[in-house]
């Protein structure tokens, strides 16, 4: 009998809602089984990530003095554009992987959206980010991109811009 209520609460378990971020533990979990695929190559995704903000945003491009001028079909070759990118995934990255502790999460996200609102990044700034990672989606994650994958990593990017948000209106 103890072992059918310990399968029953492990799979009871995935429907159960974490009340601070609004996910259940499936979507948790499909959150960061999706993105081991981003961190086997964080350069390369955020150069993609970025090149696509850029095409959709050309005006940003001008706000990061170390690749303002560069031609956006060279961007990809510039190590300071490069490394710029890896940091951007790997902040997301230690963001999910906090997910386990909402109050350390959100303290970071706070920390970062500070630095980048005092380098006169704005909220639009982010929101723009937030849809174009959500138009990469789909061929980043290629056929683990379900349904339930893409309400998961909607949920979860609207909670994660909310407390960005939140740094903005406070």
């Amino acid at each position: 009998m103890a072992l059918l209520r310990s399968l029953f609460d492990f799979i009871g378990n995935d429907n159960k809602l974490d009340e601070k971020l609004g996910l259940t533990e499936k979507q948790k979990k499909l959150v960061h089984n999706t993105w081991a695929i981003v961190r086997k190559d964080e350069v390369l995704v955020g150069v993609t990530v970025l090149i696509a903000y850029f095409k959709q945003y050309p005006e940003s491009q001008k706000e990061f003095k170390s690749f303002k001028d560069t031609p956006l079909d060279e961007l990809s070759k510039n190590k300071r554009f490069q490394a710029h990118c890896a940091n951007v995934i790997a902040t997301l990255g230690k963001v999910i992987e906090q997910m386990h502790d909402p109050e350390l999460m959100e303290a970071s996200l706070i920390n970062f959206t500070e630095k980048h609102k005092t380098r006169g990044q704005t909220q639009q700034h982010f929101e723009n980010l937030k849809q174009v990672m959500l138009d990469l989606f789909p061929s980043l994650f290629g056929k683990q991109y379900t349904a339930e994958v893409q309400e998961a990593w909607k949920k979860t990017l609207d909670m994660i811009f909310s407390k960005i948000s939140q740094v903005y209106t406070d």
